[in-house]
């Protein structure tokens, strides 16, 4: 049987909007992954709040890079990942560029390349979606 792992955040984890609840494993996106992979186990790996490189004070343990090593090494041997992270770090808190956000995934994609082979790794990236300032300070020609 192969494995992949699963690395995110509350999308991964399975969070309800507006609660601290978790959908059901049936209802999550790994859980569905799981039932149509009949061959394949799905190792899920979600962290509400989980950044690629980044943390505040108030939430320690979200850097994705820095838990990525201990989480692939104790998951080994894997046969393919799906990261989908970088919507956390689209947060104002953290103040940073998409090029930054670039470079943070670069460091966790770094890491897992580590035990899995490019080929094997899908990387989903967070939607676009406008802030309302930006929104409202749209100009139409």
């Amino acid at each position: 049987m192969k494995s992949v792992l699963a690395f995110g955040d509350s999308n991964t984890w399975g969070l309800i909007p507006g609660t601290k609840k978790r959908y059901p494993w049936e209802t999550r996106w790994t859980g569905i992954l799981q039932d149509k992979c009949i061959s394949v186990r799905i190792i899920e790996e979600g962290l509400c709040g989980r950044t690629t490189a980044f943390e505040v004070d108030l939430r320690p343990g979200r850097k994705g890079a820095s838990a990525l090593p201990m989480i692939l090494a104790s998951q080994s041997p894997l046969d393919a990942a799906i990261v989908m992270l970088g919507t956390n770090d689209c947060k104002r808190v953290y103040s940073v560029s998409a090029a930054t956000i670039g470079k943070g995934i670069e460091l966790c994609l770094d890491e897992i390349q580590k035990y899995i082979p490019p080929t094997s790794i899908l990387l989903v990236s967070p939607i676009f979606q406008e802030d309302q300032d930006s929104v409202q300070n749209r100009r139409y020609l």
